[in-house]
C-alpha cells in the first residue's frame, strides 16, 4: 500500500519563479493538478477535447472568451474558480503576483491549438 502524502502549495509555489509554465504537483487517473504564476496577457487559444478549471490563489484574472462573434469578459479572484468548456476560445488577463492552480487532463497543452507558441508547456 502507498502512503499518502500531501502536497503545500505555498512550498510547491516558493520553487520557482517563471510565468505561464504550469507544474504537475499531483495526479488523479487521466487528470493533474497544476500550479502556475502568471502575469499580463496570454494568447487567445482553445482546446479541442480539454475542459479547464482555474482555481485563483493569489492574484486575479479577467478571462476574456468568444462565443457566436461576440466577445465578454469575466473577472474572477482569491477562492473563485471558473470552468472553461472545451472549444471556447479565451485568453487570461493575470494581475501581477497572480497564483493558479489547474485542473485539467494531464495532456493538456497551456496554448491549447496553439502548438508552436513558444509559451506552449508541453505534458511530462
Amino acid at each position: 500500500m502507498n502512503a499518502l502524502s500531501k502536497v503545500s502549495l505555498r512550498e510547491k509555489f516558493s520553487t520557482f519563479e517563471e510565468t505561464w509554465s504550469p507544474k504537475i504537483v499531483a495526479t488523479a487517473n487521466d487528470f493533474a493538478v497544476k500550479i502556475a504564476k502568471i502575469e499580463g496577457e496570454f494568447v487567445w487559444h482553445h482546446h479541442d477535447e480539454e475542459d479547464e478549471v482555474f482555481l485563483i490563489v493569489a492574484g486575479g484574472i479577467r478571462m476574456q472568451y468568444r462565443r457566436d462573434g461576440l466577445q465578454a469578459e469575466v473577472a474572477f479572484g482569491p477562492g473563485e474558480l471558473l470552468t472553461v468548456p472545451h472549444g471556447m476560445e479565451h485568453r487570461p488577463i493575470a494581475e501581477p503576483g497572480t497564483q493558479i492552480v489547474l485542473f485539467e487532463k494531464a495532456s493538456t497543452r497551456n496554448t491549447g491549438d496553439l502548438a508552436d507558441d513558444e509559451r506552449a508547456a508541453h505534458a511530462p
